[in-house]
């Protein structure tokens, strides 16, 4: 499979048959901006601007935007609820955790997750390979909270996402940038423009891999 950050929380997962699917498309207040693209699944985590965009996509897609268990295109998908604050969501709504078996691979993709997880979470998302986190803080956890979220789940590649990158200009200083997560995290790190595996070569990818916003 091939995975392709497009800034923020979305992401392009193309599994080995083609099949699409994209994560939390933004819309332009952020700086990011997405290219013309398509899909054949979408997924929203929450009803935020910078995350519910599906607007931006074009082909006939599938959009899931809650917690239940989902399948197409050999893709299968289970939302977990949980809440993009510490108060229950009572500052900023509920948040839905995808986790995604593709080609073999378990993907968690956390959305704007506010809070480390509880037992019970922890169950319910099940076995992770590769877990995409956000670790900028404010909006959601910050770094600390992120090795703590990444210890509970214990996958073998850690992909952050949600942090201060160039794109954002003068409102970067909302967020944390990736390094305070890889020093707190103290795993080992590699960038990619693109990250490419499969059920065989995944343990080369152990650790941390930064994907380059280059759109």
């Amino acid at each position: 499979m091939k995975i392709k950050w497009f800034g923020q929380s979305c992401f392009m997962i193309t599994s080995k048959n083609g099949t699409k699917i994209l994560t939390d498309p933004y819309n332009k207040m952020l700086g990011y901006k997405l290219p013309e693209i398509e899909a054949n699944i979408v997924t929203t985590s929450h009803n935020h601007g910078d995350h519910n965009n599906i607007k931006a996509v074009s082909g006939d897609f599938i959009h899931i935007n809650e917690a239940g268990s989902f399948s197409k295109d050999g893709v299968e998908i289970k939302g977990i609820r949980t809440f993009h604050d510490k108060a229950l969501g009572a500052k900023r709504g509920k948040n839905t955790i995808y986790n995604f078996k593709i080609d073999e691979i378990n993907i968690c993709h956390c959305g704007d997750l506010g809070h480390t997880l509880d037992e019970n979470l922890i169950k319910e998302i099940g076995n992770v390979d590769i877990l995409i986190i956000p670790v900028g803080g404010r909006a959601t956890i910050d770094s600390i909270d992120a090795v703590k979220v990444t210890k509970q789940l214990n996958p073998k590649v850690i992909i952050p996402m949600h942090y201060r990158t160039k794109a954002f200009g003068i409102l970067g200083v909302l967020f944390a940038k990736v390094d305070a997560f890889i020093a707190a995290s103290k795993l080992k790190t590699k960038e990619a423009d693109i990250l490419e595996l499969d059920k065989n070569n995944i343990n080369d990818y152990s650790g941390i891999v930064v994907l380059k916003y280059d759109c």
